[in-house]
């Protein structure tokens, strides 16, 4: 009898163990469709929406190719664009951020707060410094600017063994130091002062398809990448002594995973200027809802980054109609008190360490 029971106790939570599991995979893809489903929302409202308003059916006409000269013309060469580039921009920044929070194991790390959008920037201002102005080039040096500021604050961690805390700390300080460097550039060239004043600011009423392009393909890249290595991600964060004994390589994949944020980000700025907190708060709202998982995590904050710079960028062309209100400040005055929020919530970043 005795026997029979343990049997049964374990059918039983086997049983609900499969329960359990089918209810998160189907609480999942509910959370997934309805992002996406908002998302799909906010750039049709970015299309249509504007200073010329187009219907839901008009706009599907025009970009199959009917229709009038110049309302075809706003669609595919100003909004389409700039709604393709508030949609990348937003995933690439919300990805980055998910990564470095669970690489350098703090809620509070992002690629704005670290120094990594500023090490973007500073690649960017030095080839306007050199007259280059947009393809390919622009998003190679956002892209090593940023790689090198990651690299830099990972060798600091990993070399002085500080704390999350003071990691933090130390990226906002090297955040200062690149845009200091940034603006003296600017005051001693002012050419480039004037071409980088939306870039600083951060925003895509500048953006075009020749800037556009080359660092979407190296977006979906990355992604493509980061998307195989959601098990390893997982086994990283849970640190290095777990991750040693299941036998990976931490040292090479936390330095590959440094890699594809630093990627993203750098791609993202190159096009997006220096906008900031995305990083911190769509990963932040997307864990709540999602968990930890990165299977699950990281296309959630794809589509919810998505979704949320673009409906910010359409209530910035909106708000103050006729006027333009730069994306980059309305993301300032959301993420600088959500910052603070998680700042004092999270006493410093102490409950992670």
């Amino acid at each position: 009898m005795g026997w029979k029971k343990r049997m049964q106790g374990r059918r039983n939570r086997k049983r609900n163990g499969e329960v359990q599991g089918g209810w998160r995979q189907r609480h999942w893809r509910l959370l997934l469709g309805g992002a996406c489903l908002l998302s799909l929302l906010a750039v049709c409202s970015s299309l249509c929406l504007g200073n010329v308003n187009f219907s839901p059916a008009r706009l599907v006409s025009l970009l199959a190719g009917s229709g009038g000269g110049m309302e075809r013309s706003i669609i595919l060469y100003a909004r389409l664009p700039r709604t393709l580039a508030a949609s990348f921009a937003g995933a690439a920044l919300a990805v980055s951020g998910a990564v470095l929070q669970n690489v350098l194991a703090n809620k509070l790390a992002s690629p704005g707060i670290i120094g990594v959008n500023a090490g973007a920037g500073l690649g960017v201002t030095l080839c306007c410094a050199f007259g280059i102005l947009s393809g390919g080039a622009v998003s190679f040096a956002a892209f090593a600017g940023s790689l090198a500021t990651v690299f830099l604050i990972f060798l600091f961690s990993s070399r002085t063994s500080a704390s999350k805390t003071t990691v933090i700390l130390g990226g906002v300080a090297m955040n200062s130091v690149l845009n200091a460097i940034c603006e003296s550039v600017t005051v001693l060239d002012t050419d480039v002062a004037m071409l980088s004043i939306d870039f600083r600011v951060g925003g895509f009423s500048a953006v075009s398809y020749t800037r556009l392009v080359p660092a979407m393909v190296l977006i979906l890249l990355a992604f493509g990448v980061l998307f195989t290595l959601c098990n390893e991600l997982d086994v990283v964060t849970l640190g290095d002594e777990t991750a040693r004994g299941i036998g990976l390589s931490v040292g090479r994949y936390r330095m590959l995973f440094l890699v594809l944020a630093a990627l993203l980000a750098g791609a993202a700025v190159s096009f997006a200027g220096l906008l900031g907190f995305i990083g911190l708060i769509v990963p932040h709202f997307v864990r709540r809802f999602a968990g930890n998982e990165s299977g699950r995590f990281l296309p959630l904050c794809v589509v919810a980054g998505a979704g949320f710079v673009t409906f910010c960028d359409m209530v910035s062309r909106l708000l103050f109609a006729p006027y333009e209100l730069p994306v980059g400040i309305l993301m300032s005055v959301i993420g600088g008190p959500v910052f603070l929020f998680l700042l004092v919530r999270h006493k410093g970043g102490h409950r992670y360490d």
